[in-house]
């Protein structure tokens, strides 16, 4: 009965990562205001009737994708910390990490760009999920540690700096300039961190 048990708990959290792989390929190629449930469960090859034992919405698996992201970026973090990477090459790894894994990954960039922003989120979103919360913590770690090691200027509150990060995304997003997000984001980059950096 255990095995049996375990069996399906394994078949259960396949389901899952079925669906998810699947909504990001319908949301890549489709965008996600024209992706249905059905799109979805079409291209997981999966009944209707199995999405709602794991989702409520195809906004639920947003976030779920989201959190997905925001998950790997904080472990990437944990690591440079680790390594004992600088203050400066921490963020700049962070941020290019981020411009990377958001622009393979821009059905999610609303809901990350809600963090500061409600009207950024889909329709059909009630409410602000807490990753992006978690990720604006996380910068404001970055800089506040950065400052404590006199590697960053201290005149300069965290959160302004960390501000500054979500607008540097919200910009690039939005951008229509001849190059793509990753680009836009790291030549932003370069002039913050000019401008961050204890002189």
């Amino acid at each position: 009965m255990e095995e049996k048990m375990s069996r399906r708990e394994r078949k259960k959290i396949q389901s899952k990562q079925t669906i998810l792989q699947a909504a990001v390929h319908v949301f890549s190629t489709k965008g996600f205001q024209e992706t249905s449930i059905a799109d979805i469960m079409n291209q997981a090859d999966l009944g209707i009737g199995t999405f709602y034992n794991y989702f409520e919405s195809k906004e639920d698996v947003l976030k779920c994708l989201l959190k997905s992201v925001v998950e790997e970026i904080c472990q990437a973090f944990e690591k440079f910390v680790e390594d004992k990477c600088a203050p400066a090459d921490i963020l700049e790894k962070t941020v290019m990490l981020s411009a990377r894994l958001l622009s393979e990954n821009r059905f999610v960039l609303p809901l990350f760009l809600s963090a500061a922003n409600l009207s950024g989120m889909p329709e059909g979103s009630a409410e602000l999920p807490a990753e992006p919360s978690a990720f604006k913590l996380l910068f404001n770690r970055i800089i506040a540690s950065g400052q404590d090691s006199g590697a960053f200027r201290e005149d300069i509150p965290t959160e302004v700096v960390t501000e500054l990060f979500h607008s540097m995304f919200q910009a690039a997003s939005f951008s229509s300039l001849p190059m793509g997000f990753e680009e836009n984001i790291r030549l932003k980059l370069q002039l913050v961190l000019d401008g961050l950096r204890a002189r």
